[in-house]
Formats: structure tokens, sequence, C-alpha cells
């Protein structure tokens, strides 16, 4: 049999789905199962125990001629006998018509196992997954499992208690991070107990972690220095971590890290927040969000 499952993105996303990629495994051991994601997620889904092969959806646009026809070639290659769209995007779903229409769990008109809930886009990812995957014949759909997700941190040179602090985003929506005096005033408040901060972070944060460690100059700043697999195995080493809602959060709550999750009016953590052992702050402004509060949940969760 073979088995197609469709996750191109974003992180905190593939994250959420890992539950429903062990459902999906679970309820077709023998099958041969291939996971179509974008290039971001390769590697770790290779990783992973669930696939037999992992495909990169480039995703070219529609006027992309010859990017188009590779992609029709890549996906007609094999004959699946089932996939499972866990996108369930526009995108995802016109692979549908690509592919002649196999057997189909997703929401793309006509498809053989639709989620036929409308109000499907008012649930939590995670609900709504095993929803479209119960509607499709799997019942149990466990919460992800990142215990296979692990690596080596001897050249990171770790303090003996740490917290990890993620002060980043997307660069295209400042509106989610909360300032980074803040998370150096909490810095220096948890050092005065022994408690180092790490930062995590790409390039694409170096203002915020620059502004961090201005106001906080022994933070740590491993910037550059961690894939998803130093995040999963630093965050069950952690004291505890506080991040904005990005998607390094939801790798450190899914290793059970005790977290504090910062939400804005930019996002609805009834919708997308990470599960575990995780506390949620909201204020529709973070700028309104004191430090003696984050402080607070903090220690009240590690």
């Amino acid at each position: 049999m073979q088995v197609l499952v469709i996750k191109l993105s974003a992180l905190g996303d593939f994250v959420q789905a890992c539950g429903p990629f062990a459902a999906i495994r679970a309820h077709h051991p023998q099958a041969r199962i291939t996971l179509l994601t974008t290039g971001p997620y390769a590697a770790m889904a290779k990783a992973s125990p669930w696939f037999d092969e992992v495909w990169v959806d480039r995703r070219p646009k529609p006027w992309n001629l010859v990017g188009m026809l590779k992609l029709r070639q890549q996906l007609c290659r094999v004959k699946f006998d089932m996939v499972y769209d866990l996108q369930t995007s526009g995108r995802s779903s016109s692979y549908f018509h690509i592919m002649g229409g196999p057997p189909w769990s997703g929401i793309v008109a006509g498809c053989s196992h639709p989620h036929a809930n409308p109000q499907r886009d008012a649930m939590h990812s995670i609900e709504r997954q095993a929803e479209q995957l119960a509607m499709a014949g799997i019942n149990a759909t466990p919460p992800a499992d990142l215990s296979w997700l692990t690596s080596e941190l001897a050249g990171l040179d770790l303090p003996e208690r740490f917290l990890l602090m993620v002060p980043g985003g997307a660069p295209h929506r400042p509106a989610k991070r909360w300032p980074a005096e803040r998370y150096a005033a909490l810095a220096k408040h948890l050092a005065a107990d022994g408690v180092a901060g790490l930062m995590l972070g790409t390039a694409a944060d170096s203002a915020a972690l620059d502004a961090v460690a201005a106001g906080c100059p022994s933070v740590v700043s491993l910037k550059g220095r961690t894939g998803f697999a130093e995040i999963a195995e630093l965050g069950r080493r952690a004291v505890a971590a506080v991040g904005n809602d990005t998607g390094p959060m939801h790798i450190i709550a899914a290793t059970g890290c005790p977290s504090v999750v910062l939400f804005s009016a930019e996002s609805d953590p009834a919708l997308c927040a990470p599960r575990g052992r995780v506390t949620v702050l909201r204020r529709d402004d973070l700028g309104e969000l004191a430090v003696a509060e984050v402080e607070s949940a903090l220690r009240r969760s590690a």
C-alpha cells in the first residue's frame, strides 16, 4: 500500500502534526508512507520514525511552467492508495486534481474522506487534525512525541541551570514580540537565583537578541547554533522556557519543558498554542505585559 501525507509548513504546524503522523503510521504499519513537505522540514522528517520517503515541494508559482510540470511529475510518480492532506490549504487541495482524485482525506470538494465539519476553522490545530483523521477511520491520535529528535550539545558549553528564551519571531509580524527590554529585565531577575538565560534565534532575530544582550550582558546567545534537534535537546535540559508565539516554542513545549508562551492580538492561542506544560499569557499589545507577571508564571510552571 502506498500512502502520501501532505504537510508543508510552518514549524509550529509541523510539530503539531507529529501526533497525526504517528497515528497514520500506526494505522498503516505495513504501508510505504511518503511525506510531501517543504525544504526546512525535510531533514527532520527523514529522521523521524514515520516515513519511508520524504519529498520536497518547492511550491512553484502557477506561472512557473517548468516548476509546475516538475511538481505534476512528482505527484504522479506513484499511484497512491490513500492521501492524508494535513495542510488543507488551497495549494494542497489543488494536488487532488493534479493527481487524478485518489482516495483523499482533506477538505477539497469531491474527496473520498472529507473533514465535514463546518466549524473546523474554529478548532485548535491538534483537535482539528485528530477529527479529520477520525473521519477517515483513524480513531486514536496521540500527542506529539519528539523523543527521537536528539542531538549532542557538548560544543555549547551549557550552564548547570538555564532558562531558554525565544525573543524573536517572524520579521514581518513584530507585534507578536514581547519587548526585548522586558526579556532582559526577566533574565536579570532569574540570574539572581542562579538561572542563566540562553537565547535561541536565527540571523533574522539578530536585532531582538542583540537588544536583550545589551540590557543583560550575562545572557548567552546561541544565535545560529541550534537546529531543530538541538532545540529539542535544550528543551529537555532547561529549567523552563519563555518565548513569543513562534516555531521553536512548539518544539520546546513538545519535549515537556515548562513553557510560558506570549501571545498578542496577532494570533489566537485557542487555535494554535503549543501543548504540554504550557502557560499562555496574552495581551492584545504585548507591550502591556509586565515582567512580574511573566516571571510569576515561570516560577509557577518550573
